[in-house]
Protein backbone atom coordinates (compact mmCIF):
# COMPACT_ATOMS: atom_id res chain seq x y z
CA UNK A 1 0.00 0.00 0.00
CA UNK A 2 1.36 3.52 -0.50
CA UNK A 3 1.79 6.00 1.48
CA UNK A 4 -1.29 8.03 0.08
CA UNK A 5 -3.42 5.98 1.19
CA UNK A 6 -2.22 4.79 4.50
CA UNK A 7 -2.67 8.57 5.64
CA UNK A 8 -5.87 9.52 6.38
CA UNK A 9 -8.40 12.00 4.61
CA UNK A 10 -9.59 13.51 7.54
CA UNK A 11 -6.92 13.52 9.97
CA UNK A 12 -7.06 14.13 13.83
CA UNK A 13 -6.55 17.77 14.38
CA UNK A 14 -7.93 19.54 16.68
CA UNK A 15 -8.94 18.98 19.75
CA UNK A 16 -10.79 15.22 19.95
CA UNK A 17 -12.56 14.47 23.42
CA UNK A 18 -11.47 11.24 24.89
CA UNK A 19 -14.92 10.31 25.95
CA UNK A 20 -16.79 9.14 29.22
CA UNK A 21 -18.57 5.96 29.20
CA UNK A 22 -21.85 6.64 30.66
CA UNK A 23 -23.18 4.14 33.54
CA UNK A 24 -26.25 4.15 35.52
CA UNK A 25 -25.97 5.27 39.90
CA UNK A 26 -25.70 0.98 39.80
CA UNK A 27 -22.92 1.02 37.15
CA UNK A 28 -24.86 -0.61 34.16
CA UNK A 29 -24.93 1.02 30.62
CA UNK A 30 -26.32 4.24 30.26
CA UNK A 31 -26.53 4.67 26.78
CA UNK A 32 -29.37 7.54 26.92
CA UNK A 33 -26.90 9.35 27.95
CA UNK A 34 -24.15 9.45 24.71
CA UNK A 35 -26.77 12.16 22.97
CA UNK A 36 -26.42 13.92 25.86
CA UNK A 37 -22.73 14.08 25.72
CA UNK A 38 -22.55 14.53 21.81
CA UNK A 39 -24.37 17.74 21.67
CA UNK A 40 -22.66 19.17 24.79
CA UNK A 41 -19.41 18.84 22.66
CA UNK A 42 -20.69 19.95 19.23
CA UNK A 43 -21.90 22.96 20.97
CA UNK A 44 -18.38 23.94 22.01
CA UNK A 45 -16.72 23.28 18.40
CA UNK A 46 -15.62 19.70 19.69
CA UNK A 47 -16.53 17.76 16.24
CA UNK A 48 -14.56 14.52 17.15
CA UNK A 49 -14.43 11.91 20.22
CA UNK A 50 -12.74 8.68 21.21
CA UNK A 51 -14.81 6.62 22.57
CA UNK A 52 -13.92 3.68 25.10
CA UNK A 53 -10.48 4.45 25.08
CA UNK A 54 -8.78 4.78 28.86
CA UNK A 55 -11.22 7.33 30.30
CA UNK A 56 -13.60 5.72 28.81
CA UNK A 57 -12.67 2.51 31.21
CA UNK A 58 -12.71 0.58 28.29
CA UNK A 59 -11.34 -2.46 30.14
CA UNK A 60 -14.02 -2.16 32.69
CA UNK A 61 -16.56 -3.08 30.07
CA UNK A 62 -17.60 -6.14 28.75
CA UNK A 63 -17.70 -7.26 25.25
CA UNK A 64 -21.03 -6.90 24.78
CA UNK A 65 -21.02 -3.11 27.00
CA UNK A 66 -18.23 -2.29 24.57
CA UNK A 67 -20.18 -3.23 21.23
CA UNK A 68 -23.41 -1.80 22.35
CA UNK A 69 -21.13 1.64 23.33
CA UNK A 70 -20.01 2.38 19.63
CA UNK A 71 -23.17 1.38 18.07
CA UNK A 72 -24.62 3.63 20.11
CA UNK A 73 -22.35 6.11 19.19
CA UNK A 74 -22.53 5.39 15.31
CA UNK A 75 -26.40 6.06 15.73
CA UNK A 76 -25.81 9.04 17.43
CA UNK A 77 -23.47 10.64 15.39
CA UNK A 78 -25.21 9.70 12.03
CA UNK A 79 -26.20 12.38 9.80
CA UNK A 80 -23.96 14.82 12.17
CA UNK A 81 -20.77 16.17 11.44
CA UNK A 82 -19.03 14.17 14.46
CA UNK A 83 -16.51 11.70 13.72
CA UNK A 84 -15.95 8.68 15.89
CA UNK A 85 -12.75 6.48 16.56
CA UNK A 86 -13.50 3.82 18.43
CA UNK A 87 -10.91 2.38 21.08
CA UNK A 88 -10.83 -1.86 20.25
CA UNK A 89 -7.99 -2.77 22.18
CA UNK A 90 -8.35 -5.87 24.26
CA UNK A 91 -6.59 -7.86 26.16
CA UNK A 92 -8.38 -10.46 23.92
CA UNK A 93 -7.29 -10.34 20.32
CA UNK A 94 -10.67 -11.81 19.01
CA UNK A 95 -12.74 -9.52 21.22
CA UNK A 96 -10.82 -6.66 18.81
CA UNK A 97 -11.81 -7.89 16.01
CA UNK A 98 -14.73 -8.44 16.65
CA UNK A 99 -15.21 -4.61 17.97
CA UNK A 100 -12.67 -3.07 14.76
CA UNK A 101 -15.69 -5.18 12.45
CA UNK A 102 -18.32 -3.94 14.10
CA UNK A 103 -16.95 -0.17 13.85
CA UNK A 104 -16.11 -0.35 10.44
CA UNK A 105 -19.66 -1.95 9.38
CA UNK A 106 -21.56 1.54 10.72
CA UNK A 107 -18.76 3.79 9.04
CA UNK A 108 -16.15 4.83 12.14
CA UNK A 109 -14.09 7.39 11.21
CA UNK A 110 -11.30 5.33 12.31
CA UNK A 111 -10.35 2.50 14.74
CA UNK A 112 -7.44 2.48 17.65
CA UNK A 113 -5.99 -0.60 19.83
CA UNK A 114 -3.42 -0.18 22.91
CA UNK A 115 -1.20 -2.97 23.36
CA UNK A 116 -2.40 -5.79 25.58
CA UNK A 117 -1.08 -5.26 28.80
CA UNK A 118 -1.42 -9.16 30.76
CA UNK A 119 0.13 -11.05 28.09
CA UNK A 120 2.52 -8.33 26.86
CA UNK A 121 4.06 -7.98 24.03
CA UNK A 122 7.78 -9.21 24.21
CA UNK A 123 8.76 -7.63 21.17
CA UNK A 124 7.83 -4.95 18.61
CA UNK A 125 7.23 -7.83 15.91
CA UNK A 126 4.68 -9.30 18.17
CA UNK A 127 3.10 -6.00 18.95
CA UNK A 128 2.66 -5.28 15.27
CA UNK A 129 2.06 -8.36 14.52
CA UNK A 130 -1.13 -8.34 16.67
CA UNK A 131 -2.08 -4.92 15.89
CA UNK A 132 -2.27 -6.48 11.68
CA UNK A 133 -4.83 -8.84 12.85
CA UNK A 134 -6.73 -6.40 14.92
CA UNK A 135 -6.59 -3.87 11.54
CA UNK A 136 -7.29 -6.29 8.87
CA UNK A 137 -10.45 -7.08 10.36
CA UNK A 138 -11.58 -3.18 9.15
CA UNK A 139 -9.90 -3.39 6.24
CA UNK A 140 -11.08 0.02 4.86
CA UNK A 141 -11.19 1.86 8.22
CA UNK A 142 -7.56 3.77 9.31
CA UNK A 143 -5.71 2.38 12.30
CA UNK A 144 -4.38 4.11 15.08
CA UNK A 145 -1.96 2.14 17.24
CA UNK A 146 -2.70 3.89 20.77
CA UNK A 147 0.49 4.16 22.79
CA UNK A 148 0.37 4.36 26.43
CA UNK A 149 3.00 2.77 28.22
CA UNK A 150 2.28 4.48 31.79
CA UNK A 151 -1.04 1.80 31.77
CA UNK A 152 -0.18 -0.61 29.47
CA UNK A 153 3.66 -1.27 30.69
CA UNK A 154 4.57 -1.69 26.55
CA UNK A 155 7.21 0.41 25.63
CA UNK A 156 8.70 0.22 22.19
CA UNK A 157 10.00 3.29 20.06
CA UNK A 158 7.11 4.33 17.94
CA UNK A 159 9.35 5.83 15.05
CA UNK A 160 10.43 1.80 15.18
CA UNK A 161 7.13 0.81 14.71
CA UNK A 162 5.88 3.34 12.02
CA UNK A 163 9.43 1.99 10.01
CA UNK A 164 8.04 -1.71 10.60
CA UNK A 165 4.30 -1.45 10.55
CA UNK A 166 3.72 0.94 7.23
CA UNK A 167 4.68 -2.52 5.09
CA UNK A 168 2.61 -4.52 7.28
CA UNK A 169 -0.44 -2.94 7.73
CA UNK A 170 -2.02 -1.12 4.90
CA UNK A 171 -4.50 0.72 6.98
CA UNK A 172 -2.10 2.54 9.67
CA UNK A 173 -2.57 5.97 9.56
CA UNK A 174 -0.39 7.02 12.89
CA UNK A 175 -0.56 6.60 16.94
CA UNK A 176 -2.44 8.15 19.55
CA UNK A 177 0.79 9.36 20.99
CA UNK A 178 -0.05 9.40 25.26
CA UNK A 179 3.45 9.78 26.41
CA UNK A 180 5.15 13.21 27.48
CA UNK A 181 8.77 11.96 25.70
CA UNK A 182 8.64 14.75 23.55
CA UNK A 183 11.74 13.52 22.10
CA UNK A 184 10.48 10.49 20.88
CA UNK A 185 7.78 12.39 19.64
CA UNK A 186 10.26 14.56 17.39
CA UNK A 187 11.46 11.18 15.73
CA UNK A 188 7.77 10.34 14.95
CA UNK A 189 6.63 13.53 13.64
CA UNK A 190 9.70 12.98 11.35
CA UNK A 191 9.19 9.73 9.87
CA UNK A 192 8.64 9.30 6.78
CA UNK A 193 9.09 13.03 5.60
CA UNK A 194 6.46 13.86 8.26
CA UNK A 195 3.12 11.54 6.59
CA UNK A 196 1.73 10.11 9.35
CA UNK A 197 -1.12 11.35 11.97
CA UNK A 198 -0.31 11.70 15.29
CA UNK A 199 -2.56 13.12 17.75
CA UNK A 200 -0.84 13.64 20.84
CA UNK A 201 -2.30 12.55 24.39
CA UNK A 202 -0.98 14.20 26.92
CA UNK A 203 -3.33 17.26 27.76
CA UNK A 204 -1.04 18.59 30.38
CA UNK A 205 1.82 18.77 27.93
CA UNK A 206 -0.25 19.75 25.39
CA UNK A 207 1.71 23.42 24.66
CA UNK A 208 4.79 21.33 24.53
CA UNK A 209 3.67 19.05 21.74
CA UNK A 210 2.50 21.90 19.67
CA UNK A 211 6.28 23.70 19.69
CA UNK A 212 7.27 20.06 18.28
CA UNK A 213 4.83 20.30 15.69
CA UNK A 214 1.69 18.32 17.25
CA UNK A 215 -1.73 19.65 14.85
CA UNK A 216 -4.51 17.26 17.16
CA UNK A 217 -4.63 16.13 20.62
CA UNK A 218 -6.69 13.35 22.26
CA UNK A 219 -7.84 14.00 25.52
CA UNK A 220 -10.34 13.33 28.79
CA UNK A 221 -9.73 17.29 29.35
CA UNK A 222 -11.40 18.51 26.22
CA UNK A 223 -15.20 17.07 27.81
CA UNK A 224 -15.12 19.39 30.50
CA UNK A 225 -12.77 22.09 29.64
CA UNK A 226 -12.77 22.40 25.55
CA UNK A 227 -12.75 26.49 25.59
CA UNK A 228 -9.56 26.31 27.47
CA UNK A 229 -7.67 24.52 25.32
CA UNK A 230 -9.51 26.06 22.08
CA UNK A 231 -7.63 29.11 23.79
CA UNK A 232 -4.34 27.50 23.65
CA UNK A 233 -4.51 26.46 20.12
CA UNK A 234 -5.60 30.04 18.99
CA UNK A 235 -2.58 31.48 20.96
CA UNK A 236 0.01 29.30 20.04
CA UNK A 237 -1.12 29.56 16.37
CA UNK A 238 -1.26 33.46 16.52
CA UNK A 239 1.95 33.24 18.16
CA UNK A 240 1.10 34.54 21.28
CA UNK A 241 3.31 32.33 23.75
CA UNK A 242 2.06 34.44 27.22
CA UNK A 243 -1.63 33.44 26.04
CA UNK A 244 -0.91 29.96 25.50
CA UNK A 245 1.15 29.27 28.33
CA UNK A 246 -1.74 31.29 30.93
CA UNK A 247 -4.12 28.38 29.18
CA UNK A 248 -2.04 25.28 29.62
CA UNK A 249 -1.29 26.11 33.00
CA UNK A 250 -5.02 26.40 33.68
CA UNK A 251 -5.06 22.95 32.49
CA UNK A 252 -2.48 21.32 34.90
CA UNK A 253 -3.87 23.20 37.71
CA UNK A 254 -7.39 21.46 36.86
CA UNK A 255 -5.77 18.25 36.00
CA UNK A 256 -4.32 18.58 39.77
CA UNK A 257 -7.34 19.00 41.14
CA UNK A 258 -9.40 16.42 39.57
CA UNK A 259 -6.41 14.28 40.65
CA UNK A 260 -6.46 14.80 43.83
CA UNK A 261 -9.83 13.83 44.48
CA UNK A 262 -9.28 10.38 42.21
CA UNK A 263 -8.92 11.60 38.47
CA UNK A 264 -11.70 9.59 36.92
CA UNK A 265 -14.63 9.68 39.48
CA UNK A 266 -13.77 13.89 39.57
CA UNK A 267 -13.67 14.07 36.01
CA UNK A 268 -17.00 12.22 35.72
CA UNK A 269 -18.30 14.36 38.84
CA UNK A 270 -17.57 17.52 37.20
CA UNK A 271 -19.03 16.46 33.74
CA UNK A 272 -22.09 16.13 35.96
CA UNK A 273 -21.79 19.81 37.57
CA UNK A 274 -21.16 20.98 34.02
CA UNK A 275 -24.77 19.57 33.45
CA UNK A 276 -23.74 15.98 31.14
CA UNK A 277 -24.57 13.09 33.93
CA UNK A 278 -22.24 10.30 33.05
CA UNK A 279 -22.13 8.49 36.64
CA UNK A 280 -19.79 7.37 38.55
CA UNK A 281 -16.85 5.50 37.54
CA UNK A 282 -16.99 1.43 37.87
CA UNK A 283 -14.79 0.03 40.56
CA UNK A 284 -11.50 -0.35 40.60
CA UNK A 285 -11.87 3.34 40.51
CA UNK A 286 -13.33 5.07 43.06
CA UNK A 287 -16.77 7.53 42.92
CA UNK A 288 -17.33 10.64 44.51
CA UNK A 289 -19.67 10.69 47.46
CA UNK A 290 -22.06 13.26 48.14
CA UNK A 291 -19.86 15.78 50.35
CA UNK A 292 -16.92 15.13 48.10
CA UNK A 293 -18.43 16.85 45.13
CA UNK A 294 -19.87 20.14 47.07
CA UNK A 295 -15.79 20.17 47.78
CA UNK A 296 -14.37 19.62 44.54
CA UNK A 297 -17.38 22.37 43.09
CA UNK A 298 -16.26 24.68 45.55
CA UNK A 299 -12.50 24.19 44.66
CA UNK A 300 -13.23 24.77 41.13
CA UNK A 301 -15.16 28.09 41.98
CA UNK A 302 -12.31 29.15 43.67
CA UNK A 303 -10.18 28.71 40.95
CA UNK A 304 -12.14 30.38 38.21
CA UNK A 305 -12.77 27.24 36.37
CA UNK A 306 -16.53 28.18 35.91
CA UNK A 307 -15.82 31.31 34.34
CA UNK A 308 -12.71 29.63 32.29
CA UNK A 309 -15.35 27.94 30.36
CA UNK A 310 -17.99 30.34 29.66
Amino acid sequence: MSLEFMYPTTPLHGLVAATHTPFHPDGSLHLAAVEGQAAYLIERGVGCVFIGGSTGESHSLSLAERLELGQRWGEVARGSELRVVVHVGSNCLADSKVLAAQAADWGAAAISAMAPSYFKPRSLDLLIAGCAEIAAAAPETPFYFYDIPALTGVAFSMADFLEQARDRMGTLAGLKFTNPDLMSYQFCLAADGGRWDLPFGVDEHLLGALAMGARGAVGSGFNFAAPVYQRLLAAFAAGDWEGARREQFRGVRLIALLASYGYMGAAKALMGLLGVPVGPPRLPNAALDAAQIVALRGDLEQMGFFEWIS
